[in-house]
């Protein structure tokens, strides 16, 4: 990466000047803050105090999945997990979710208008230049689920339009947990996670390892390696200082390729590009800095680092021969479409507890720099010398912002507050063509995004809360650069409106949220300007409800259920006015019946996805031959069961294991160039063991 080092010392003075000057004021102030966790990290969910969890500091809708959760899911993905949340409709392509695929209330699960965090960090390969699904966190490494909606996302940016996902990792600091699990596939996994404590208990180190293999539902097979290290100090009363440092490999057997139309009826399960491989590893480093600077005062500063590489080598295909087959039918000819990505950023917040206008506020100002390059390759190969050719396309595609944000959670009394903010994101992009005499193009733009929530607390177990805000898009590069040539485009941008109630009565929990969201400024093809290609013209408006219902029954039995409802997902303009969006169904619903008593736990579990289009022309059939491009058709309606358990053989050995999709549901879970089948039958089975 050709890092622009002059930025970034300037974007690190512009952090040291703007906030330490408020910093040098408090550091002398009296330190009287209690110790917390060793490791510092970017906090996403705030709870007020520690009885009453259902009152949030948070004006929007807000889940959190805790590890006792998540075991009891027996996930193999992320995406495992996102499923069973209110408003997120998953499209996975294979069943451990290596690419993202999820879209938040009505918004299409093939595109990518929600953030994804690690640790409060952005994941996603290129945030600006695009590709920002190829990277999906592995579940494995993963302690908690935070996934956010409403006017709090402002703190975080950019393509938060849906809501924002933080997958807030492992931190072992206490002895050995191994893991093994077996299952249908050949599936085999083993894991492991090993820290220890200093004697003073001031430091830490800890490492989080797992590797994975696998054949595969319809031999779509990988072998993942995944491995996590963690390092905290406290130094002071002042400061601690921590460190993350991972690395992820995967080799997997997949492709854009689905089944064509009859083998799907006939209930074929063969891998339709047996020799098609998606290849990928990322490395990444995370160095937090707490600075405590008062009881009243915390500075935090974050800087990561990450490079990833993507290779997808893809076998062509002949058409005609295909339609006479059934089936795909492959040329000796393939390519790879080969990229690599790298990022460096630096993110600094300020958190202050003070009086305004006589009443009590808890504020927060941040900055952030970041980088971000991409080296795209077209390699073209023959099947005899099937990873080496010519590279007929080169790019590189960059991008620079800077963000700055603020807000203010004002507490007008003990019961109501109010939280305005106003977040600024400005980035510059370019592309330069390598293979095309180093052509050049370069755009910028600047996005204002205020917005203000509010909550108010009915009772000591029941909060109101909601909020309107402005949320944006950036057009990334290919996009912003069509042809070369700055497309004059702003980001792509949304008010979204949220009410909704949360609370707790006795043994049910509750909460309702209603959420508007007009999503305008859409990237369109075609401008009145001749010399130009895109334009913002684009329009959809969203409309729904997420309901949300726990019940002890008991006797060691529970209930947890959800449904979201979007009547409305409707494109407003263009050639597709009227039509839904794709991936966006209007109904999802998840019910699970819980058991614990002593040692045993267990689950029955059932998701319902309603009906969706796969495409934006809402076509209704689904194409009977091997049809190009992306598919479009009517997506029937699925309803999948999960069956799991887990039992304590003892304090330190658990034995779990899962049966999923226990009435072996064909169905389809997608499309693209072809059929992705949803996972049939499977059955898992594992140990836990720590010492």
């Amino acid at each position: 990466m050709h890092v622009k080092l002059s930025r970034l010392a300037l974007a690190v003075s512009l952090a040291s000047v703007s906030i330490n000057a408020f910093a040098q004021q408090q550091a002398s102030a009296e330190r009287s803050v209690e110790r917390k966790s060793i490791m510092p990290t970017l906090e996403v969910i705030r709870v007020v105090g520690e009885a009453a969890p259902v009152l949030l500091e948070q004006t929007g809708s807000v889940v959190v999945i805790d590890r006792q959760q998540i075991e009891a899911i027996q996930p193999l993905s992320t995406e495992d997990i996102l499923r069973r949340v209110a408003g997120i409709n998953v499209t996975s392509e294979e069943e451990t979710s290596i690419v993202s695929n999820f879209g938040m209330r009505g918004l299409s699960a093939s595109e990518s208008k929600s953030l994804v965090l690690e640790d409060g960090v952005p994941v996603a390969p290129g945030l600006f230049i695009g590709n920002d699904r190829y990277f999906n966190p592995r579940v494995q490494r993963v302690e908690q689920v935070e996934v956010l909606k409403g006017s709090a996302s402002l703190r975080y940016g950019p393509s938060t339009i849906g809501g924002v996902v933080n997958y807030q990792t492992k931190t072992p600091d206490d002895g050995v947990e191994l893991t093994g699990r077996v299952g249908s596939f050949n599936l085999r996994e083993v894991g492991l996670e090993a820290g220890g404590k200093s004697t003073s208990g001031d430091a830490f180190a800890g490492v989080v390892a797992t590797h994975a293999k696998s054949d595969g539902f319809m031999d779509k097979g990988y072998e993942m390696t995944d491995v996590m290290a963690k390092a905290g100090v406290v130094f002071s009363d002042s400061h601690k200082l921590g460190i993350k440092a991972s690395h992820h490999e995967n080799n997997a057997n997949i492709s854009y390729r689905g089944l064509l139309l009859a083998d799907y009826q006939a209930g074929a399960d063969y891998n339709p590009a047996p020799d098609d491989y998606y290849l990928t590893d990322r490395t990444a480093i995370d160095l937090n800095h707490e600075w405590t600077l008062s009881s009243q005062a915390t500075l935090k500063t974050l800087f990561y680092w990450s490079e990833m590489t993507r290779d997808y080598w893809r076998y062509n295909v002949d058409t005609e021969a295909s339609n006479t087959a059934g089936r795909w039918v492959y040329t000796d000819a393939l390519t790879g479409n080969n990229r690599s990505f790298d990022r460096v950023g630096v993110e600094s917040r300020l958190t202050v507890e003070h009086n305004l206008f006589g009443t009590g506020a808890s504020s927060e100002f941040g900055l952030r720099f970041m980088q971000e390059e991409a080296n795209d390759t077209r390699i073209r190969a023959q099947r005899s010398a099937d990873r080496t050719g010519v590279n007929d396309r080169h790019i590189i595609d960059s991008a620079d912002s800077v963000a700055g944000y603020a807000q203010s959670r004002i507490e007008l009394n003990e019961r109501f507050a109010v939280t305005p903010g106003l977040r600024v994101e400005s980035y510059q992009q370019e592309r330069v063509v390598l293979s095309s005499n180093n052509d050049t193009a370069k755009t910028s733009n600047t996005e204002w995004l205020p917005g203000v929530g509010a909550t108010y607390n009915l009772s000591a177990s029941t909060q109101l809360y909601g909020g309107v805000y402005r949320a944006f898009s950036p057009a990334s590069n290919g996009v912003a650069l069509d042809g070369l040539t700055d497309q004059q485009l702003d980001g792509e941008r949304s008010t979204n409106y949220e009410i909704g109630i949360r609370g707790k009565a006795g043994t049910v929990s509750y909460e309702v949220a209603a959420f508007a969201m007009d999503f305008s400024n859409q990237v369109v093809t075609g401008n009145s300007d001749p010399n130009l290609s895109q334009s913002n013209a684009g329009k959809t408006e969203h409309r729904g409800m997420e309901f949300m219902l726990g019940y002890e029954l008991g006797a060691g039995f529970s209930l947890d259920t959800n449904a979201t409802w979007v009547p409305t997902s409707e494109f407003k303009t263009g050639d597709n006015q009227g039509n839904r969006l794709p991936y966006a169904p209007k109904i999802i619903a998840n019910v699970a019946l819980n058991y614990q008593l002593e040692q045993l736990s267990a689950a029955l579990s059932a998701h319902h996805r309603g009906e969706q289009y796969g495409d934006a022309a809402n076509r209704e059939d689904i194409p009977a031959n091997a049809a190009g491009g992306i598919w479009g058709g009517l997506i029937p309606s699925y309803t999948v069961l999960d069956l799991t358990a887990q039992y304590k053989l003892a304090a330190n050995v658990s034995m779990f294991g899962a049966v999923k999709n226990l009435t072996d549901k064909r169905y389809i879970a997608g499309l693209r160039q072809g059929i992705y089948v949803g996972p049939e039958r499977s059955f898992e089975l594992g140990v836990r063991y720590s010492f």
